[in-house]
């Protein structure tokens, strides 16, 4: 959603870097810039002009005259103020003391509040809640049933006692449901209301009625993140109207500029509580405003990434997993193929890499990416053997035709599938055995204890023979070398070992690895063993 406002503050920020001192010239130009961005986001010109006063103000102040790096303390300055705006604090629900808590949700038609209200169903049930759907939007032709549908698909109740289409006192319908929720032991009821194309007298008095009869504990105003700049009004229209305690933002994986999300809080004094990122019922969150404005500002939100992977994964399997890689055998194609499942869980790739820190940069690759191909790769390892899994080798010429033909892909497709799974075993063997070049071992694999203090030590060894910089010093280390070699070198001819005839040069002269003869034979004289305990 924020993609052109994201784009436009990193190339701001990007002629920022480099400079030791931010003159009022640069200060203004930042300001300016960070103007069109929003405006381009179509966030609403009073926002605006509040958000770039308060960075200015700041900018010009010592946080960032005094600091050692000006460009990052404004990018600090802009991404607290990204917060403010958004809202500072994660909004919770607040529950009743006596259940059921009652939720209504308000908005115009279209705006997608029966799918949300599936959504929040779902996301309440996975935080141990019991909540029961209610049916009172009587107007538009066949909202009972798509409730229903919706309901069915999160597994949560609907009570609909009227058809709909016209038939049917909403009122009565939302009054119903809260003692038919208070017998049936549930905890939470999510009313969806009527919307229309516009907003009117009829639907408002019908909301303000609904929300007379049954005190909701919240009110969510549900709103389509892609309308833009109209978003505010129609904001402004329903407090004013009916009231409400939060913005729930719906559509926000359109192509919309993210104005609504900026605008609505700051003009309304509402916070956002929800955030609706996709078609299904799983693509529903709390909507968090330091993890959206780090995401403007290409910082990734890794937490949510952690989250949604605690969330999605079971201990066992990740235990399992770990064992798995962790032991002396093969990685095999049967792993390749769980660990893919286990990623495939935690939604599409595209979405994972894009809440990663910096991948704002690659969003062209990353929008590249074709989920077919994971597809593709999964239905080749599952047209293989047991045994041709645990052993790739024995996949050969005629093995290969058959898996493709069974797989409806290509043989080079087999071939490149097998070529790249080969690479990754020896990676994962390289990892085990003391980790790969420039990397350390993983924890319990072995092999890569001392690496560490081997590299310390060969940092310092290749330290002691850096040359001075000042001619006469380099010119006096030289000297002291020569004659450490010459002292060397009488030596080693006393302490060159033998080796029996056959095992070195010819007529049974050693020839030792270079560093463990002759001149380079280390001094042995001081070396202890370790005393026994």
């Amino acid at each position: 959603m924020f993609e052109t406002l994201s784009d436009r503050l990193t190339s701001v920020f990007s002629s920022l870097r480099g400079k030791g001192r931010l003159s009022e010239e640069d200060i203004n130009a930042t300001a300016r810039e960070i103007r069109l961005a929003l405006l381009e986001a179509d966030v609403a010109l009073p926002v605006v002009r509040e958000f770039i006063a308060r960075i200015k103000e700041r900018a010009r102040g010592e946080e960032v005259s005094k600091a050692l790096n000006p460009a990052q303390q404004v990018i600090k300055i802009v991404n607290e103020e990204l917060v403010e705006i958004l809202g500072g604090e994660t909004r919770q629900i607040r529950f009743a003391k006596n259940p059921p808590t009652v939720i209504m949700l308000a908005g115009l038609q279209g705006a997608g509040k029966t799918t949300l209200a599936g959504k929040l169903a779902k996301w309440l049930a996975g935080e141990r809640n019991t909540p029961l759907l209610v049916a009172a939007d009587l107007q538009r032709p066949n909202a009972v049933t798509q409730l229903q549908v919706v309901g069915e698909r999160a597994g949560t109740p609907v009570f609909a006692p009227e058809p709909g289409n016209g038939v049917g006192d909403p009122v009565q319908v939302a009054r119903e449901s809260v003692e038919h929720a208070r017998r049936n032991n549930h905890n939470v009821v999510i009313i969806d209301t009527a919307g229309r194309l516009g907003v009117d007298t009829e639907m408002m008095q019908q909301a303000a009625d609904i929300r007379d009869a049954v005190k909701p504990d919240e009110i969510l105003f549900v709103v389509d993140a892609m309308i833009g700049q109209d978003a505010v009004n129609t904001a402004q229209a329903f407090l004013d109207g009916v009231g409400y305690d939060a913005v729930a933002l719906t559509k926000l994986d359109g192509d919309a500029r993210g104005g609504a999300a900026l605008s609505i809080r700051h003009i309304t004094g509402r916070p956002i509580m929800f955030a609706s990122t996709g078609e299904k019922l799983d693509d529903f969150n709390l909507f968090h405003p330091d993890r959206m404005a780090s995401r403007i500002l290409d910082m990734g939100d890794v937490l949510s990434l952690i989250e949604q992977a605690e969330s999605t994964f079971d201990e066992a399997e990740v235990a399992k997993m770990a064992s798995t890689i962790a032991s002396d055998e093969d990685f095999t194609l049967d792993d390749f193929l769980e660990q893919m499942s286990m990623v495939r869980k935690l939604g599409p790739i595209g979405n994972l890499l894009g809440m990663m820190p910096g991948m704002g940069q690659m969003r062209d690759q990353i929008d590249s990416i074709d989920e077919k191909d994971l597809d593709r790769i999964q239905a080749i390892i599952r047209s293989m053997t047991p045994g041709e899994r645990a052993n790739p080798k024995s996949i050969n010429g005629s093995r290969r035709l058959r898996i493709a033909n069974g797989s409806g892909t290509q043989v080079s497709d087999v071939n490149g599938l097998v070529t790249r799974f080969f690479e990754a075993q020896k990676m994962m063997r390289k990892m085990k055995n003391g980790g790969m070049p420039g990397m350390p071992g993983m924890p319990g694999m072995g092999g890569g204890g001392n690496r560490k203090k081997a590299k310390a030590q060969a940092k310092k060894a290749k330290k002691g023979k850096q040359r001075s910089g000042n001619p006469m010093k380099a010119r006096q280390q030289e000297a002291e070398r020569a004659a450490q070699r010459q002292r060397r070198q009488e030596e080693g001819d006393q302490t060159t070992p033998q080796l029996p005839p056959g095992l070195g040069g010819g007529a049974g002269q050693p020839t030792l690895p270079p560093g463990l003869g002759g001149p380079n034979m280390p001094d042995l004289s001081n070396f202890k063993l370790p005393k026994k305990k």
